[in-house]
């Protein structure tokens, strides 16, 4: 079954939400982690992000597929324009955030595990086991760079992509949030 235009698929909407709440979770923990040097909560960072990889891959070949949703009225053309691009990035970004974190930690040494299960072995320091040895510093460094901006940016197009949805609903009324929550527009 495929979207149409006055309903979207069960499968497009989970998709989209659960995309949506986890990394907009994950942004919020990796500050956090970040800010407070919370390093206790790597393990569930990178084991999330692992997971939600899977889920956003999918979420992009079902996308592909699909084909991207036509707008709900008449936007102005810049309106489009700015909704396909902040479109763009985060599609881009829910595959890039998680590639990179990976990348990152994996040549940082530190390896990746999901929730316990190593996917990539970590390479301590044999005269120091709580240090880690960094495979390849040049790529963790760009991955970490990566990470870091992608993140930024990824807040900054989940900002634009709500207040979207809210001038949708709340100024044009044009059903594009409710056929995002699953109603069938009449």
């Amino acid at each position: 079954m495929q979207d149409t235009l006055s309903k979207f698929t069960r499968k497009t909407i989970a998709l989209h939400w659960i995309v949506a709440i986890v990394f907009i979770a994950l942004l919020i923990i990796g500050i956090y982690m970040v800010e407070n040097e919370a390093y206790e909560l790597y393990g569930i960072h990178k084991s999330v992000g692992v997971i939600i990889l899977l889920f956003a891959i999918y979420r992009v070949i079902w996308r592909m597929s699909n084909g991207f949703p036509k707008p709900l009225g008449s936007p102005s053309p810049s309106m489009h324009k700015l909704a396909k691009f902040v479109h763009y990035l985060l599609i881009i970004g829910t595959i890039l955030m998680p590639i990179s974190g990976i990348i990152m930690s994996a040549m940082g040494g530190y390896g990746v595990a999901v929730f316990g299960l190593e996917l990539v072995a970590a390479n301590p320091d044999p005269s120091n086991p709580m240090e880690m040895i960094a495979i390849n510093e040049s790529i963790a460094f760009i991955a970490h760079t990566v990470h870091g901006l992608g993140g930024n940016i990824l807040m900054l197009a989940v900002i634009l992509h709500i207040a979207g949805a809210l001038k949708h609903h709340i100024i044009d009324k044009d059903g594009t949030l409710k056929r995002m929550l699953g109603n069938e527009l009449k």
